[in-house]
């Protein structure tokens, strides 16, 4: 089993103060489908984008611990280590919230938003192979 991280880390999408346009496109249309009923959701669990080997804490704790009609169909098969923590920093309230704000500055992110992606590329490389950091 895996754990979900107990802190969400600086560019977790569901973050309410995270710049918009941080992520590519694709990476904010994911957060979408786990809105959906729990048996129509992916079965894959969502990794953190700093530290894949864990859960996304945003993901877990949005999708669980808010009273949800749905909860999370990947966590209900395997329910992670540790169970899910509690909220720590201003969430937003969904997957289709946090990818609206994600999305709003996709075509001119904003100086914070350039900033957070080199802070990311140069602490994770791996983010630039994979084509998830918005460049």
């Amino acid at each position: 089993m895996t754990k979900v991280r107990a802190m969400p880390c600086e560019a977790c999408p569901y973050r309410r103060d995270v710049p918009s346009g941080l992520w590519q496109e694709h990476e904010y249309d994911k957060l979408v489908d786990y809105d959906a009923p729990t048996g129509e959701q992916p079965f894959a669990t969502f990794a953190c984008h700093a530290s894949p080997e864990a859960h996304c804490h945003g993901w877990a704790v949005v999708h669980m611990n808010r009273g949800h009609e749905n909860e999370l169909l990947a966590l209900r098969v395997s329910p992670p280590d540790g169970g899910i923590p509690q909220e720590v920093v201003p969430l937003f309230d969904s997957g289709e919230e946090a990818a609206e704000h994600g999305k709003a500055d996709l075509e001119e992110p904003s100086e914070e938003a350039w900033i957070a992606m080199d802070r990311l590329m140069k602490k994770h490389p791996r983010l630039r192979e994979r084509e998830n950091v918005h460049e």
